[in-house]
């Protein structure tokens, strides 16, 4: 809707602009200011193997010392492949959630370095709960997926991740919003994605995961989220398990 809105304004303000030799104005009118969407019950569908499409997350605070991830994701992926990315300007993997198809294991990086994390039953065809903690004061990162916690493993300590930051869905940032690479993209639904600035308790992460009430994300929140959709990506009903 949108793109149409601006599609509209932009011809009638061309002829406009035309007839009154005001093009410099027409400059204003080609940008569409992001508007936050109530994604309750919806997923982002990436339906096939890309190296552009993706989804773009524009979000609140720049300025993280500590935070919590959550999302849901359902693949038939068996290769590598990403599941979210942050990426600054100093580092592309500032914050990066990422599934090694080879070594069967789900590897968060934190400023360009990554803790492995195996031993985890990620079957295709299903949905899967994955939320990732980390604190820059103690350098711990942890991943609780589908309810179940991990150990805590040290990565990266004494730096905030500070913007300007791009927030990426669907590909792996090897540069500051680009550098993508379609071996790593994702194929398939993802939804719920959640961002704090801080680490939640284990009771509120399995609040989370059985879908219960919870404090959504202060800097991510899926039922006000502000996104940009860059090529073949589609918004549909999440899709429900019937019993």
């Amino acid at each position: 809707m949108c793109k149409s809105v601006n599609f509209i304004l932009s011809f009638l303000f061309l002829q406009r602009a035309i007839q009154m030799k005001l093009f410099p104005v027409l400059v204003m009118l080609t940008a569409c200011a992001a508007r936050p969407q109530d994604l309750s019950g919806k997923m982002f569908t990436f339906p096939l193997e890309s190296n552009r499409a993706h989804v773009r997350l524009n979000a609140s605070r720049l300025d993280l010392s500590s935070l919590t991830l959550c999302h849901r994701s359902f693949t038939d992926l068996k290769r590598d492949h990403v599941l979210f990315s942050m990426a600054t300007p100093v580092h592309s993997n500032d914050f990066l959630i990422f599934w090694d198809g080879t070594n069967k294991e789900i590897e968060p990086h934190i400023k360009d370095r990554k803790a492995e994390f195996g031993g985890r039953d990620y079957k295709p065809n299903m949905w899967h709960s994955i939320c990732s903690t980390w604190d820059s004061e103690s350098g711990l990162v942890q991943i609780w997926f589908n309810g179940l916690p991990s150990i805590r493993k040290f990565v990266s300590t004494g730096t905030n991740i500070v913007g300007p930051v791009i927030i990426i869905l669907g590909q792996e940032q090897d540069s500051h919003g680009g550098g993508f690479d379609i071996k790593q993209s994702f194929v398939g639904m993802m939804s719920d994605v959640h961002l704090w600035d801080h680490i939640l308790s284990s009771c509120e992460i399995q609040n989370y995961v059985d879908e219960l009430n919870f404090t959504p994300g202060n800097v991510l929140n899926w039922s006000a989220l502000e996104f940009e959709i860059i090529d073949r990506v589609l918004i549909e009903n999440k899709l429900m398990t019937c019993h």
